[in-house]
């Protein structure tokens, strides 16, 4: 049985704010004291720096690729960050769609 079901669709993209850059969106589908999921829009042109989380972070992505330090990813890639490690620089000149999930 599930805790909590919830269709992504029926959510509206918010603007994103900072630190992200201008134009990206966001849909927050939990938000607690355990973590954070949420599905982030890429721009086209999305630009972010490298940065360090002290929790634990996975992307999966849905749509479009984004590229880390060379690196393309594309639709349908998971990639697990662990726990203090520096990632990015960030880019993507096609714009994309990422289910990230942030964890103790």
């Amino acid at each position: 049985m599930l805790d909590e079901a919830l269709n992504c669709n029926s959510l509206e993209w918010q603007d994103a704010g900072e630190p992200y850059y201008r134009g990206t969106k966001i849909k927050i589908l939990r938000e607690d004291k355990n973590g954070r999921t949420i599905i982030l829009k890429l721009p086209k042109g999305f630009r972010m720096e490298g940065h360090t989380h002290i929790h634990l972070e996975q992307h999966f992505i849905l749509k479009g690729q984004y590229e880390i330090n060379g690196q393309v990813f594309s639709q349908g890639t998971y990639q697990l960050i662990h726990t203090d490690m520096t990632h990015g620089p960030f880019t993507s000149e096609t714009g994309a769609e990422v289910l990230i999930v942030w964890q103790e």
